[in-house]
């Protein structure tokens, strides 16, 4: 009887050291997978969708577009490989291309009918789905950094006009005179959209000529190590805009997204459509609810309901394992998307070049 409690006793052990021996592994692994898996990283990048031709742009505006972008993925890039959170990347990222006057955004903004410029902004952390907006502000250097603050430093997702001008104050944020926004490009503009107004006797608003100068605006999406998503849009809006108009960039939901269960969304094209679509939130619920992956709802969204709305216009994407998507349906879009590896893309037209 003994010996058989013994034996017992010893099988026991056995037994119980295995399992433990097990479980050390499957720990270990997981941790290992775990720590793989957050060690991704990666950044995209638009400057805007429209009809975008090779055959219109010149030599050096070709390359001044494309150092552009270069340089503003890679000062997000460079945030991500140093351990810097998604939220820090995408505004970073974004300021470089506010302060360039070659895009529809903050220095590059297009002008009102009245002549002025009204911009707007929006910034998502896909870790507590907390967002911020601005919208209609005048004299703000940089859009995105007040929706930043907007998100962290109030209770409320969007504010507009003189009050958020007032809270940007508050902040301590950069404030400049309206003449800063001023381009001659983007001033001219305006004044041909006016005179085909006046000569047409109609809203030059939705005049065809004139569309693709709301496409300029600028967005930024980001992964970062700790696995975090954020995404951000900011804008000038619509050339020629009446009534304080608000396109869908400081929209959260159709302008911008960010969801670490499924993706990072920015917006760029005829806003009113990407708004009645939410469109940047649509391809997060596709992915969420029905399984699909980035490249199947993007490509669902911008290539069959948008247009069925009668929109156009494109999305920058990244999901929460670092896969991204740059899906258009306009003639081109300035873009660009750079991974862990530091393998960069960069896109004006159709074709990546």
């Amino acid at each position: 009887m003994k010996n058989l409690l013994v034996l017992f006793g010893l099988l026991l052990f056995i037994s119980c050291n295995e399992n433990t021996s097990q479980n050390s592994a499957e720990k270990t692994s997981q941790t290992t997978k775990q720590k793989d898996s957050t060690q991704n990283f990666g950044i995209v990048i638009h400057g805007g969708a429209g009809t975008i031709l090779k055959e219109n742009m010149s030599d050096s505006l070709e390359q001044a577009y494309k150092l552009k972008l270069e340089e503003a993925i890679h000062t997000g890039h460079d945030i991500l490989a140093n351990g810097g959170t998604s939220l820090e990347a995408v505004q970073r990222t974004i300021n470089v291309m506010e302060n360039s006057p070659l895009f529809n955004s903050a220095k590059g903004a297009v002008f009102t009918n009245e002549g002025r410029n009204e911009l707007d902004a929006s910034i998502m952390d896909g870790k507590t789905l907390n967002a911020g907006a601005v919208a209609g502000v005048t004299n703000i250097k940089n859009p995105i950094n007040l929706a930043y603050e907007v998100m962290v430093n109030s209770e409320h997702v969007l504010l507009s006009g003189k009050g958020a001008e007032q809270f940007a104050v508050e902040q301590g944020l950069e404030v400049v005179d309206p003449e800063y926004f001023y381009t001659e490009k983007r001033f001219r503009a305006m004044e041909k959209a006016r005179e085909r107004e006046n000569n047409s006797n109609k809203m030059a608003f939705f005049d065809p000529l004139i569309k693709d100068e709301k496409f300029g605006t600028v967005g930024c999406v980001a992964l970062d190590k700790n696995g975090n998503l954020a995404a951000g849009t900011s804008t000038g809006g619509m050339s020629n805009k009446k009534y304080n108009r608000i396109g869908d960039s400081p929209i959260i939901g159709a302008g911008t997204y960010a969801n670490n269960k499924t993706s990072a969304i920015s917006s760029t094209g005829w806003g009113e459509f990407f708004i009645r679509g939410v469109i940047a939130y649509d391809i997060s619920a596709m992915m969420e609810y029905k399984n699909m992956s980035l490249k199947e709802a993007a490509s669902e969204v911008i290539q069959n309901k948008l247009p069925a709305l009668g929109g156009n216009g494109g999305i920058i994407a990244i999901d929460n394992e670092g896969n991204f998507a740059m899906e258009f349906n306009t003639a081109g879009m300035y873009r660009a998307a750079m991974n862990k590896n530091s393998e960069l893309t960069i896109g004006l037209y159709e074709e990546n070049e």
